[in-house]
């Protein structure tokens, strides 16, 4: 009897054991998502401060951002969400903005332009987006509008959608799929969209 009593009690405590622990990472998991956005609020208040610039056209002035800089704006008109775009997809430039694939080109360059988030902060809402919606880059030398004309869903490993081929511009957003998934993502959701008007 002593034998069941004693294994009940060390149940109970395990089972308080692991509640603590599950409040513990649930507590640590808010508090980086609270730390990100807070991060993604001042890069979206120097972004704005960026794109007011107005530099020169592309072409003219040389655009090379180093990594973890601000550089522009991502605008989701669908979902009325404005973010910060910042240079380089490291864990401290996603905890800012979306980033910028190092490597790949920007608006204006004619080429692939990548940009990551994370599906729990900047990017929860792209899977609202539709084909057709408009996604805006707004930048120091001016404003492009691409179209969303394809979405797809890959696995987490899969680079292949990563050219960096310079023949036609493009606009490939990534971000982490199952939205609303605990833990590491097993998957990718992949938006393309091109310059509107270019590519029907």
């Amino acid at each position: 009897m002593n034998f069941v009593k004693g294994g009940l009690v060390n149940i109970k405590y395990l089972t308080y054991l692991f509640i603590l622990l599950g409040l513990g990472i649930t507590g640590y998991a808010g508090y980086q998502i609270l730390h990100s956005n807070i991060q993604a609020e001042r890069s979206l208040e120097e972004a704005k401060q960026v794109v007011d610039q107005q530099e020169g056209p592309v072409n003219e002035t040389p655009f090379e951002p180093v990594d973890g800089e601000v550089v522009g704006l991502l605008s989701l008109p669908k979902i009325e969400s404005e973010l910060a775009i910042v240079e380089g997809t490291d864990p401290d430039e996603l905890a800012k903005g979306v980033g910028h694939y190092k490597g790949s080109f920007y608006p204006e360059q004619g080429g692939q332009i990548v940009l990551s988030g994370h599906r729990d902060t900047v990017f929860k809402r792209v899977g609202e987006l539709e084909l057709g919606d408009e996604l805006v880059m707004k930048m120091p030398y001016g404003e492009v509008t691409y179209e969303i004309v394809n979405t797809k869903i890959v696995d987490a490993d899969d680079t292949s959608i990563i050219t960096l081929q310079d023949q036609e511009e493009e606009l490939i957003l990534t971000t982490c799929y199952p939205f609303g998934y605990v833990g590491d993502a097993t998957e990718r959701y992949i938006i393309y969209a091109y310059k509107k008007g270019d590519h029907f």
